[in-house]
């Protein structure tokens, strides 16, 4: 049995997550800030049963000020997750938010885990690539991203190599491409288009939908995220890709063909920061880690739109 410190475990990837760590009987420290950036009942929905659990231990906290050097202490291993995310909304005024959530709460947890002297695998982002012209995109092409999000995202990156240099910081690196699955962030796009399908409202389509993404499953990314912990050499940096590279327009049209509904789109230009397309080359995790994506875009949409109706059909019995 070993401790794990997952930040942001009520959150979409971080709750499923703490329950992969649980059900193969770790014990679990989860933090969380409950921002204001979704409602928190989401986030207590996604939680539910871990708060019963024994082996699980919530602490509700802000990662800037909660006490890390303690918490910390004793742990195997931390999987930093939590960050303000989105990059439509990392522009403007809203920057501060970033570079206080991500870039100094990051900081925070790379100098408590150097201490502590446990291994950190930290969730970046494909946007750190921006608009890559190497597809499929490797570890090593260039990193130029086109969004303050994916800069702060970098921005970690960086800082991690530096506390690995400067404190011996175990660090791995993992570039999560596109996630999707139940309990996917209202403000995703999977999650926006299955409630606009299913309430019959308009969808702002944002482009032409001929935007192509690496969709990947959130049980994908969770057992990237385990493994890597547990077999990748200090210093990886590895893509998490789901292999299977989707416009937007097919993804709504399978979206429709599994709802039965027809979306009505209500078209706008372009949001500035959004790649044009994304195309991870799992490569490097497949040799060195043994990880590679299991579950295809049909099935895994067909997953998120049954929990979807549940939640509906909950919410109704209420």
């Amino acid at each position: 049995m070993s401790r794990y410190v997952v930040t942001g475990c009520a959150g979409f990837i971080g709750s499923h997550l703490t329950e992969a760590l649980l059900d193969r009987g770790e014990d679990v420290v989860g933090i969380d800030a409950f921002t204001e950036f979704y409602p928190r009942a989401a986030k207590e929905r996604n939680i539910s049963l871990l708060r019963v659990h024994p082996r699980f231990s919530l602490i509700e906290g802000d990662l800037v000020g909660a006490p890390l050097e303690s918490l910390l202490s004793g742990a195997h291993g931390v999987f930093h997750l939590a960050a303000q995310p989105g990059v439509r909304d990392s522009w403007g005024s809203s920057f501060s938010i970033y570079t206080r959530d991500n870039l100094l709460a990051t900081q925070r947890v790379f100098e408590a885990a150097a201490k502590a002297g446990a291994r950190v695998v930290f969730a970046s982002s494909s946007s750190v690539y921006g608009d890559s012209t190497c597809f499929p995109t490797h570890e090593e092409a260039a990193v130029l991203p086109v969004s303050p999000y994916g800069v702060t995202k970098l921005a970690c990156e960086h800082l991690g190599l530096a506390y690995a240099a400067a404190a011996h910081l175990d660090l791995v690196r993992l570039r999560y491409f596109s996630v999707y699955g139940p309990r996917q962030r209202p403000d995703m796009a999977f999650a926006r288009i299955v409630a606009c399908l299913l309430e019959r409202r308009a969808f702002p389509l944002l482009g032409s939908g001929g935007q192509v993404r690496d969709f990947t499953y959130v049980s994908d990314v969770v057992d990237a995220s385990v493994a890597a912990m547990t077999h990748a050499p200090a210093g990886a940096v590895y893509n998490v890709g789901g292999g299977t590279p989707t416009s937007l327009a097919d993804a709504i049209a399978l979206c429709e063909h599994l709802t039965g509904s027809v979306l009505i789109c209500d078209r706008r230009p372009a949001s500035p920061g959004d790649a044009v397309r994304t195309l991870a080359d799992t490569t490097r995790i497949a040799l060195e880690v043994g990880w590679r994506p299991r579950t295809g875009l049909e099935a895994g949409l067909s997953a998120q739109v049954a929990w979807h109706m549940d939640q509906r059909a909950v919410a109704t019995a209420v």
